[in-house]
């Protein structure tokens, strides 16, 4: 198998708000821990709020306990990539809300988060933070991309989670807890999932994931990770249009991330942090 080959940065900007809140993991090699013959990148943005302690915290620990939990190593299998990430989540939040509770701690984080295993990307959220890809459509009516002609078409890979969607709301009242008129959890919080926020988890507020995965094909051209703060004043096929641009001029996925989290804050005064990672597909 010919593996595409990744190229990867992220850039942050705490924006107009005195502390900065998201972290970020970006490991084009992530096998060195875990030595396989299936070639394993990672990359996650953690939007924290309350604080960035459990933004820290799953930056920190997330990607070993997908390890842990049987992310596959030697052969692609798509079933124990999801039980094995659905687990890694399940495993961080569990023991994050130990240490929550011993250093009285109650900030949360959401998260987003892709491996690419092989030619597989597997792609995992909780709350509201954003992965979109960038994906070559044919304009000659052919089927076949001609690079010329190609004009991209943006992807949402995740599902928001907010506690006023209907799915988020019915599961939180089953749990005992309550949709404010303001359209948050308790009248609170906005998110439904996330790492933390402990004094939440009893009514309703869950750390597990949506996971999706696709083959990687040469249509593919890159992915968009990105905190709540990005989303809020960039539409998908607008980011994406954005970043095709700047790597058009640059080819260069670091100069491009950083554009376009400069864009954001400083042209369109995005107010919350901001955080972004791209991730370019060289085929």
């Amino acid at each position: 198998m010919i593996l595409t080959a990744v190229e990867a940065d992220a850039a942050e900007d705490k924006g107009c708000r005195h502390t900065m809140e998201d972290a970020w993991v970006v490991l084009p090699n992530a096998c060195e821990k875990s030595p396989g013959s299936l070639r394993c990148a990672h990359f996650a943005i953690y939007d924290g709020h309350g604080g960035r302690l459990a933004a820290d915290y799953a930056q920190k620990h997330l990607h070993q306990n997908v390890i842990a939990a049987g992310l596959p190593r030697e052969l692609m299998d798509v079933k124990a990539a999801k039980k094995a990430i659905i687990e890694g989540f399940r495993r961080t939040d569990e023991s994050l809300l130990q240490e929550s509770t011993k250093g009285n701690w109650q900030d949360g984080a959401t998260a987003v988060c892709v491996w690419i295993l092989g030619q597989t990307v597997v792609v995992a959220n909780a709350g509201d933070a954003k992965a979109v890809l960038a994906r070559s459509i044919s304009t000659d009516g052919e089927g076949v991309v001609d690079e010329t002609k190609s004009q991209l078409k943006a992807i949402v890979l995740t599902r928001e989670h907010k506690a006023i969607f209907p799915q988020e709301r019915s599961r939180i009242q089953k749990a005992g807890g309550s949709v404010g008129s303001n359209g948050r959890l308790q009248g609170r919080i906005e998110v439904s999932r996330a790492f933390g926020d402990r004094q939440f988890k009893k009514v309703g507020l869950i750390s597990t994931p949506d996971v999706h995965s696709f083959e990687l094909t040469k249509k593919d051209n890159f992915i968009i990770l990105g905190c709540d703060g990005l989303w809020g004043v960039f539409g998908p096929s607008d980011a994406v249009e954005f970043v095709q641009n700047q790597l058009k001029e640059t080819s260069s996925a670091s100069l491009a991330v950083r554009r376009l989290v400069k864009e954001a804050v400083r042209e369109r005064r995005c107010k919350d942090n901001c955080t972004a990672v791209l991730i370019v597909f060289k085929h």
